[in-house]
């Protein structure tokens, strides 16, 4: 079975990037980017309205990361420390070695590749450092720039779950989009 711990917080740094800890000072970026309507479009999740609500969130985070059952990184460029975005590895299936990957981005800062680098950078780790035999993405299937991201990772859709979905009111559709280790496996 797979053993996790992200003791000490594993820092991950890339050509432009430091992917950090969630901290509580990230306060109100995280809040900026969780009540953007243009950021939440397709995450199924309600808007945030105050400032409690990722006071909150940034606990479930904490609490997830203590209980080694998921990681999740603040995006930052090297040169400022402020937290752009977020992606992380949740839902961690011990006993199946998968994980599954979340992010979210700036409107402003998309289309820059920054998400493709902070994507290359946590599945060398979930695959190197974790030991996760695949990875898995749900996405809206309306969300073109997530599907394309994934696509150039070399996910691959696996499952279009009709009406799977309960969110504001509406039944939405989902896509399921997996990434088997590109490294040896473990179990061979």
């Amino acid at each position: 079975m797979l053993s996790v711990n992200f003791d000490p917080f594993p820092e991950l740094y890339t050509a432009r990037l430091v992917l950090r800890r969630v901290r509580k000072s990230d306060v109100a970026d995280l809040f900026r980017l969780r009540s953007d309507k243009r950021v939440m479009q397709y995450i199924g999740r309600p808007i945030t309205l105050h400032l409690d609500d990722v006071i909150q969130l940034i606990d479930v985070i904490d609490d997830l990361l203590a209980k080694n059952n998921g990681i999740t990184w603040a995006i930052s460029l090297k040169e400022k420390d402020q937290l752009l975005g977020t992606i992380g590895l949740w839902r961690i299936v011990r006993e199946h070695y998968r994980a599954e990957i979340g992010y979210l981005l700036d409107p402003l800062l998309q289309g820059k590749g920054i998400m493709q680098e902070a994507m290359e950078a946590v599945l060398d780790y979930g695959f190197k450092n974790i030991m996760l035999h695949s990875v898995e993405a749900h996405v809206n299937p309306g969300n073109e720039a997530s599907i394309k991201l994934l696509e150039r990772n070399h996910f691959i859709r696996e499952a279009h779950f009709k009406e799977n979905y309960f969110f504001n009111g509406k039944f939405l559709d989902s896509y399921i989009y997996s990434l088997i280790t590109p490294y040896q496996s473990i179990t061979k």
